[in-house]
């Protein structure tokens, strides 16, 4: 079943990959290969889905001692149906539910013209200086704020820019991928570095040391690619917002919003911090405050306007659902493949055919590139105890060793190349699915101009934190 479970795998991300020549959305398409893969998975031998994790399934058994006396097949449905499949869905819910609060956000600043603030004090109408300043303002915006929330916001940014849509998806491209190197250089700029960084992996100040000049390198080198293919200067400014209101709020109006809801998305992280409770908590904490504020705003605005609809009951109706459903789909086709323990199975292969730190974060960074780096950074940090220089000095391989202390040279490359890895390819990254959505970029356009100039940023930052 692993091999059939493989082939449906490429076989759904094939379709994905070929939607403007099939003719069939994304979302579909992920939605479907993501429950058959949970299907093939029940269907298979049971000895397959208790080696994936024995431990797991005894204590799954042990709590529930009814089961002990069932058939061993009605006890792996019951282990996949009452627990796997619920731990999955709950971690894949705070991504989903974050990633909802996000863009509601983010869409409320849009439809009160806040993003014109930010577009106002962009003089320059070059569009290579223009590329340069989008990648450089995404690239520390996601070192704060989660990736997928600054390239929502720079992209919704550059279509307010931009009429020409070549030009729009080569920002778009350069977006990803400064959203995804500026989210590798600090503790809590992506999923994965915050993963590192709770499991004392990694610290603040040794990763963003460490990591900032090879991610910066990682950016620089496709901004400056892309740019060679950017000509003359903006010509004109589109109208800014998209909402259906004839009234647009003054300026003082939307400054208030943009701080307001920039604050929102900052809040979280402190939020998470204080609390401990994951970011969704936090997102979905702000929104509501954020939800009241507007709707006391809005009774305010009602009166003098009655035709005005910025409540935000209303511009829900903009968010890019398929979107979030099309996300739904691959986490859980990655999770299928996790809970087999396919995932597993490579980590183990890395470790016996390379063994060496580089080739090794080499691998995991273009594996990322195609499924989901949580889990890929998940299966390592399991795969690879961290360890301490007290344990290592009087071991034969202590060399070798030394790079699995905290702050080690493994841990520092498994965060840059987790995260930056993300940018091969469109669909490896949670930017990139938010802005393929936003700006329906093309799969294939994307492999053909983006895919080497990320591949080059890459590998030259692993070459500079070498040198380093």
């Amino acid at each position: 079943m692993i091999t059939a479970m493989l082939i449906v795998f490429v076989l759904g991300y094939l379709f994905i990959a070929l939607e403007n020549k099939i003719h069939i959305n994304k979302t579909a398409i992920a939605l479907t290969l993501g429950i058959l893969l949970w299907t093939l998975y029940i269907f298979s031998d049971p000895s397959q889905i208790i080696a994936a994790d024995p431990a797991a399934f005894r204590a799954f058994i042990a709590a529930h001692p009814d089961y002990a006396a069932l058939p061993l097949q009605t006890q792996i449905r019951n282990y996949i149906t009452n627990l796997e499949i619920i731990d999955q869905l709950g971690n894949i819910s705070e991504i989903l539910f974050y990633l909802l609060g996000a863009m509601t956000i983010v869409e409320v600043i849009d439809s009160y013209h806040g993003f014109d603030a930010i577009t106002g004090r962009i003089t320059t109408r070059s569009k290579k200086k223009l590329l340069w300043l989008i990648g450089l303002l995404t690239f520390f915006m996601s070192s704060v704020l989660d990736n997928m929330t600054s390239a929502i916001v720079m992209m919704l940014l550059i279509q307010k820019l931009l009429s020409n849509q070549q030009e729009r998806w080569i920002f778009g491209s350069i977006i990803i991928i400064a959203a995804n190197a500026g989210g590798a250089w600090t503790p809590i700029g992506d999923v994965t570095t915050i993963m590192l960084w709770i499991n004392e992996n990694i610290s603040s100040g040794g990763i963003m040391k460490s990591i900032f000049l090879p991610s910066l390198i990682a950016l620089a080198i496709p901004v400056f690619l892309s740019s060679l293919s950017l000509q003359g200067n903006i010509s004109s400014l589109p109208s800014s917002g998209n909402n259906e209101s004839s009234v647009v709020p003054d300026k003082k109006l939307r400054n208030q919003i943009l701080v307001i809801g920039l604050l929102c998305l900052l809040a979280v992280p402190v939020f998470k911090s204080v609390t401990a409770l994951p970011p969704f908590a936090g997102i979905m904490l702000t929104l509501g405050v954020f939800w009241i504020y507007t709707d006391q705003l809005n009774n305010r605005l009602q009166a003098k306007n009655p035709g005005t609809h910025y409540r935000i009951s209303d511009i829900l109706s903009k968010v890019d659902f398929s979107t979030i459903l099309f996300f739904l789909g691959i986490l859980m086709s990655v999770a299928a493949l996790e809970a087999m323990g396919i995932l597993h199975y490579f980590a183990s292969w890395l470790n016996t055919h390379l063994h060496n730190i580089y080739l090794i974060n080499l691998f995991i960074g273009l594996l990322s590139s195609i499924i989901d780096n949580v889990p890929l950074v998940a299966a390592a940090m399991g795969m690879y105890p961290l360890t301490t220089e007290a344990v290592t000095s009087n071991l034969p391989n202590a060399h070798y060793l030394m790079s699995f202390v905290r702050d080690g040279d493994f841990w520092n490359l498994l965060a840059y190349c987790a995260g930056t890895g993300g940018s091969i390819l469109i669909i490896g990254s949670a930017a990139g699915v938010v802005v393929m959505g936003l700006e329906k970029i093309n799969f294939l356009w994307y492999l053909k101009h983006i895919t080497w100039i990320a591949l080059v940023g890459f590998l030259a930052g692993i070459g500079v934190y070498y040198l380093i």
